[in-house]
């Protein structure tokens, strides 16, 4: 897999605060790329350097291998900021103006772009009458002007109703399948474990730690299994020496072990060769949230 982004040792300050602390990561073509963290991580001003918009004092970034230039840049589509949109002219008429005031792509274009978003059955409402979900869609489709390999968002859902969240989440994942690699900043631990295949996730302006989704979270194996009798599951249980976590409402016991050193078939045997029979046995994976809150509060 090619990398879209190599971001290499990056340092950005603001008079004596350090917003970014020698930040690196690579981007792999193909990919929903989060860039996670609380307010004041540094991730608006990370994408604020990407997008040439702010200046780095150390460290560089390439882009398909090659510095950030214009030409560069052509090749990616951003949503830094929401667009001035006129709340009269139609979803037609806004991408209009916006194509000849950026000089992406043409007017022919724009048709194709309200198919990427969902909007061509209304691509002749007006502005005003878009729900909440739609005019970011179509703040989305100005972004994918010109049909850029890559999208850079930032926060693409703040703000949004479930809804509106639910309707990004969708398109992001429709988009990445028609070969858009995205390169997303959120704080919504949820979307962002929804959305995203690779993360990295920033804690005032440092790394705290890169790669796939599953790799950030697949730190350790939760097992979670369940029993008629419950009382005798954690009896037998219990013997393995093992921490438990007794959920006496929903009636299950999770076992926390080493990543990869859970064994199903002998944790089955176990209970099994002491008189129980388990209804449930599965391999859970730690929620992000938890994962995240590990991570930054260390």
């Amino acid at each position: 897999m090619s990398t879209v982004l190599s971001v290499s040792n990056l340092h950005k300050n603001y008079s004596t605060i350090k917003a970014l602390r020698g930040v690196s990561f690579d981007v792999p073509e193909g990919s929903v790329f989060g860039i996670l963290g609380p307010n004041g991580s540094g991730k608006t001003t990370l994408l604020g350097i990407i997008m040439d918009v702010l200046r780095a004092n150390g460290g560089d970034y390439r882009w398909f291998g090659q510095p950030g230039s214009a030409a560069q840049r052509q090749k990616i589509g951003s949503l830094l900021e929401t667009p001035n949109f006129y709340s009269y002219l139609s979803g037609t008429d806004n991408l209009k103006i916006t194509q000849a005031i950026s000089g992406r792509g043409t007017l022919k274009d724009i048709d194709e772009v309200l198919k990427k978003v969902n909007l061509y059955d209304r691509r002749w409402t007006s502005f005003k009458s878009f729900s909440l979900g739609m005019k970011q869609r179509l703040a989305i489709g100005a972004a994918l002007l010109g049909n850029p390999r890559v999208l850079v968002l930032d926060e693409p859902t703040n703000g949004l109703d479930p809804v509106g969240i639910a309707e990004i989440r969708t398109l992001i994942g429709e988009l990445q399948q028609k070969g858009h690699t995205i390169i997303m900043a959120s704080h919504l631990l949820d979307e962002v474990e929804k959305v995203c295949t690779h993360a990295a996730i920033l804690k005032t302006g440092t790394l705290i730690t890169t790669g796939t989704v599953e790799e950030i979270m697949k730190d350790e194996d939760i097992v979670e299994l369940s029993a008629t009798n419950l009382s005798a599951l954690v009896a037998t249980l219990t013997t393995l020496g093992k921490q438990l976590q007794v959920d006496e409402k929903a009636g299950t016991v999770q076992l926390v072990f080493p990543k990869g050193e859970a064994r199903m078939d002998e944790l089955n045997r176990h209970c099994f060769n002491n008189g129980v029979v388990l209804t449930q046995l599965v391999l859970r994976k730690k929620k992000l949230e938890a994962r995240f809150f590990e991570l930054t509060n260390n």
